[in-house]
C-alpha cells in the first residue's frame, strides 16, 4: 500500500521504516529540510506538498505534534481529493479529532484518529495502535495498522472519530500513574538504609513478580544508563494528555485520584523555589517558633 507519512521525526520514521520493509510503499515529508535530509538515505522523502495533488485516493499519515496538526491539515487541504483518508497518529485531543473528522467528512476525505503507543522500540517490536473514525475508512487501510502492529494482533478498531484518542489520553494518564509509583517505590527503597543495588531490584521486580513491566524493564535500563541518576535534573514535563484525562474525569464526575496526584507531581517538579513551601516554613515559625532556612545564608536557623 502507498503510504504518505507528514512528519519524519523519531516515531514517523521509525514506522516509515517498519512499513517499508513490510512491503508498503512509503513517501516520506516534513516541514523541517534537516529531517528530510536524514530520511533520504532511508526512504522516499518529497520536497514540497505539491506532490500530493498528482495522487487520487491517496492515504496520509500525519505524525506530528498536537499543536500543529490544524495548521497541517490547512497546508494539506488544496491537494487533498474526495476519497483520500487521513491518519492522525499523534497525541490529540479526542474532541479535536472529531472536529477534523466533521470538516474533513465535507470535503469527502475520511479521517481516522489513531492513538499509538510503544515508543522508539516499537520500529522493532511492533506499535499498539488504537483506532477512532468510520469503519469503511478503516477496513481500507487495515493493512497498514496490522503491519505496524506487536504481533500483528496489537491494533483494534474502537468506535467513532476521538475514540482512539479518547483511548490513548487514558492509557497516557495511567501511564503517569504507573511511573509515579514506580519513582515513589525505588525512592524509599534508595532511602531504606539497606544500600540496595536499585538496577539489581528492577532486575528481580522484572522476574516473576506481579507488578513487571515494560516500564519496570525501562527502569533496571535506566539505572543502567544513568546510575545513581546524579546526572538528571528533577524536572519531569507533561504533554497534555494527563491533563486532558483529569479534566475528562472532572466533566464526567468520575474519580481518579492516583492519575490526578500523578499529574500535580510533575507540576511540583518544576518548582526549584516552591512559594507554598516557603510559606509553610513560614507557617511553621509564627505559631511554634520553628527553625526556618533563610535563603543564602547557609541554612542558618532563625
Amino acid at each position: 500500500m502507498k503510504l504518505f507519512m507528514i512528519g519524519l521525526g523519531r516515531m514517523g520514521l521509525g514506522m516509515s521504516r517498519r512499513l517499508a520493509k513490510k512491503g508498503h510503499q512509503v513517501v516520506g515529508y516534513d516541514a523541517d529540510p534537516q529531517a528530510r535530509e536524514r530520511a533520504k538515505a532511508q526512504l522516499m522523502v518529497i520536497e514540497n506538498l505539491v506532490a500530493l495533488g498528482e495522487e487520487a485516493q491517496k492515504v496520509l499519515w500525519l505524525m506530528v505534534p498536537h499543536v500543529v496538526v490544524d495548521e497541517v491539515l490547512q497546508s494539506l487541504e488544496p491537494y487533498l481529493r474526495e476519497g483520500d483518508v487521513v491518519i492522525d497518529g499523534g497525541n490529540s485531543y479526542y474532541k479535536d479529532s472529531q472536529r477534523r473528522a466533521e470538516s474533513l467528512r465535507g470535503m469527502g476525505v475520511y479521517f481516522l484518529d489513531a492513538g499509538v503507543s510503544g515508543g522508539v522500540y516499537g520500529e522493532e517490536l511492533g506499535y499498539c495502535l488504537m483506532v477512532g473514525g468510520e469503519r469503511s475508512a478503516f477496513e481500507r487501510v487495515e493493512e497498514l495498522f496490522k503491519d505496524l502492529s506487536y504481533e500483528g494482533v496489537g491494533y483494534a478498531h474502537l468506535g467513532p472519530s476521538g475514540a482512539g484518542h479518547f483511548a490513548k489520553m487514558v492509557h497516557n494518564g495511567i501511564e503517569y500513574a504507573f511511573m509515579q509509583a514506580i519513582g515513589e517505590g525505588f525512592e524509599l527503597l534508595k532511602e531504606s538504609g539497606f544500600g540496595y543495588d536499585l538496577k539489581e531490584v528492577a532486575r528481580i521486580y522484572n522476574t516473576g513478580s506481579v507488578i513487571r513491566s515494560w516500564l519496570m524493564e525501562l527502569t533496571q535500563r535506566v539505572f543502567e544508563d544513568f546510575g545513581g541518576l546524579e546526572s538528571l535534573k528533577p524536572y519531569v514535563e507533561d504533554t497534555g494528555e494527563g491533563r486532558w484525562t483529569v479534566e475528562e474525569a472532572i466533566n464526567r464526575a468520575v474519580p481518579v485520584p492516583t492519575i490526578a496526584e500523578a499529574l500535580f507531581a510533575r507540576f511540583r517538579s518544576r518548582q526549584e523555589n516552591s512559594f507554598r513551601d516557603r510559606l509553610l516554613a513560614g507557617l511553621r515559625y509564627e505559631f511554634g517558633r520553628h527553625e526556618v532556612k533563610r535563603a543564602g545564608d547557609g541554612g542558618g536557623a532563625e
